[in-house]
């Protein structure tokens, strides 16, 4: 009976790596396998009639709503062209510094991360406005790659992302439901707010150490630039970012300080990214038209998606599954520091054919009661996963980010360079990732505070 789960897992693995798509794989594989086992019954028919609850649950979960909001507000500041002018604008706030432009790449880049979440919106852009500019002032290759790479997975781990969203909203169901198998039934929760929290000073540290990186490195570009400095200029660059800066600041610290709540937040964001873009004259019908289809897009795909995985966590737990798990992470030898970072592997390398939203939908609710029913702490776990993600997102040869900067990078750019140039990349999140594991107040401190 044990293999039957194990089965299961092998039969969808299967089928994505033929080109399936996931949302429907992951409920269409499941059902079948479970009507097949109802005859010979190893299946309880009963728990299929669960299944219209669990949707019903997923559409009436009113944090979810923050999705298509959030995704509604990084498309406006993309599509109106306020990503690319605060690019312009930061550029020139830093034009007397040697690397200045890498500096702005970062600050854009980690803006407009947390304002998409999305890695594959971040490099996409990132890559068209700032790799021919970077190019031209005498970058190689290789460092521009690799830094506008790194700068798109900043969308993780720095909130307000989509991406923390999803994983805040996942982990609370984990945690509550690791309570209750431990005959808790008044549960402590942990709320969106909380990760946001503890994700805000790993990822400042992460943008300060690309900073001292790309510091310590640039004498060797040769940036042809005027250091005069003018002074209106600067002056115009600082006023044109203030409003889009502000209006990040202000979703998230609504969310943080108990203001609002995220989905709150998010539809401040969308209203205000929107009135942005029509202050700005760039919010036309067309570009609406575009935003509105892209969101619907986009937030189709994760609700497919959480669906599914709805689905296939739930026939997974009636084969036993879930004990399975269970019983696997209580036999190893070193207990929950080996069972972390045996789950820290496999979403590593899961990381290299699975999107976040798979992995989110479909690991975590399958190994986070267990690791917290062992003792972790939720918010530490949350970033973790979101860190090993966006690293595994980078390296070559399968990260996502790659893949995406890829197909906007001209001809000229070798796939060898951009190998290359994410490396040292690399090297600052493993050094982040490990310092968290030592140290977990990196990630816990914030939040405990407030």
């Amino acid at each position: 009976m044990e293999i039957i789960p194990l089965l299961l897992l092998v039969l969808i693995c299967l089928a994505l790596l033929f080109g399936y798509p996931v949302a429907f794989t992951l409920s269409g594989v499941s059902i079948l396998f479970a009507l097949i086992c109802i005859p010979f019954g190893i299946f309880d028919e009963s728990i299929l009639k669960s299944i219209p609850l669990r949707i019903f649950g997923i559409m009436n979960n009113v944090t979810l709503l923050a999705v298509p909001l959030f995704i509604f507000m990084g498309t406006v500041l993309e599509r109106s062209g306020i990503a690319a002018k605060m690019l312009e604008n930061m550029a020139l706030a830093f034009k007397n510094i040697r690397g200045g432009l890498s500096i702005s790449i970062i600050a854009v880049g980690a803006l407009l991360a947390a304002s998409t979440g999305i890695v594959g919106a971040t490099v996409v852009t990132m890559g068209l406005m700032s790799l021919p500019t970077m190019l031209e002032r005498g970058y190689h290759p290789s460092k521009a790659t690799g830094l506008i790479a790194a700068t798109g997975t900043l969308g993780q781990i720095i909130p307000p992302s989509i991406a923390l969203v999803l994983l805040g909203d996942t982990l609370s169901n984990a945690y509550q439901q690791a309570q209750l198998n431990m005959g808790i039934f008044s549960p402590k929760t942990v709320s969106i707010g909380d990760l946001f929290l503890g994700a805000i000073v790993p990822g400042l540290i992460l943008v300060f150490l690309y900073s001292v990186y790309l510091l310590l490195t640039s004498q060797s570009i040769k940036e042809t630039q005027s250091r005069v400095i003018d002074s209106n200029k600067i002056y115009t660059a600082l006023r044109n970012l203030l409003p889009p800066v502000t209006l990040i600041i202000a979703v998230l610290g609504s969310i943080l300080g108990g203001f609002a709540t995220p989905t709150e937040a998010a539809g401040v964001g969308a209203f205000g990214a929107s009135l942005l873009a029509s202050f700005k004259g760039k919010l036309d019908l067309l570009t609406l038209n575009e935003v509105s289809k892209n969101t619907v897009k986009v937030t189709s795909m994760v609700f497919f998606i959480l669906i599914g995985a709805a689905i296939f966590s739930l026939v997974f737990r009636g084969f036993g599954g879930d004990t399975l798990v269970e019983n696997f992470f209580e036999e190893l030898p070193g207990g929950v520091f080996t069972a972390t970072l045996i789950v820290m592997v496999v979403i590593f390398v899961l990381g290299f054919i699975l999107d976040f939203i798979e992995i989110t939908f479909v690991v975590v609710p399958i190994v986070g009661p267990v690791l917290l029913a062992m003792g972790l702490d939720p918010v530490w776990l949350g970033v973790m996963i979101a860190i090993n993600l966006q690293t595994s997102f980078l390296t070559p040869p399968f990260g996502f980010a790659l893949f995406y900067l890829r197909g906007v990078a001209p001809q000229s750019v070798q796939t060898l360079d951009m190998y290359k140039g994410v490396i040292p990349f690399i090297v600052i999140q493993l050094f982040l990732l490990i310092s968290i594991w030592v140290f977990p107040e990196i990630a816990t401190w914030l939040p405990s505070q407030l």
